[in-house]
């Protein structure tokens, strides 16, 4: 089994350090053996999300496809006011239904941490039946680039991000994947049988 990650960028500035910071996390997922591909929300806009509109835009296809692909996802996000991004948040609001029995891990660029921001997005999965990582990486501009270079600091904490989400992503995917294609009725993977 081929392991894939989709990494999901939610800045919308040019040259946002939690995009670059993804960008590092993807690459190192790609050293642990993964397929990776990234979603930039800056470059990929969704429409607002919107319940009772048929959603067959090309735009929401195209990321709809992207987040099938997927067996195991990063969300990353600036911190505005101690919340993720509009854009992560409509992003989430759009494909919930598609998280069931994948990992998650997290990036958020903040000069508080971004634990709020990081757990609303836990919270959010958590309620779409994925899976997190039990930590994320927090992004300062200031202590972690110098130059516009990501610092070896937080180069490994990317690192650990990635090798931590590509092997328990795994055994996660690969259990959910026997349940889902199992007779137990005993397992909540049951509920996504068709």
């Amino acid at each position: 089994m081929t392991f894939k990650v989709l990494g999901v960028g939610s800045s919308l500035r040019e040259s946002a350090s939690s995009t670059t910071a993804l960008s590092v996390a993807l690459d190192f997922a790609k050293k642990q053996g993964a397929e990776i591909r990234l979603l930039d929300l800056k470059q990929t806009k969704l429409p607002l999300y919107d319940p009772t509109t048929n959603n067959s835009i090309s735009e929401v296809k195209k990321v709809q496809d992207d987040v099938n692909w997927s067996d195991a996802l990063i969300l990353s996000t600036p911190d505005y006011h101690g919340s993720m991004s509009g854009a992560m948040k409509n992003f989430l609001d759009y494909f919930w239904a598609e998280f069931a029995g994948k990992t998650f891990g997290y990036i958020c660029a903040s000069h508080e941490k971004g634990l709020t921001a990081m757990d609303q997005m836990r919270t959010a999965v958590r309620q779409c039946y994925g899976w997190s990582i039990p930590y994320g990486v927090s992004v300062s501009d200031s202590d972690d680039f110098i130059n516009g270079k990501i610092t070896s600091k937080l180069e490994s904490r990317l690192d650990m991000l990635a090798r931590d989400l590509v092997v328990y992503g795994i055994l996660i995917r690969q259990q959910f994947v026997t349940d889902l294609n199992g007779d137990s009725t005993n397992t909540f993977t049951s509920r996504y049988r068709k």
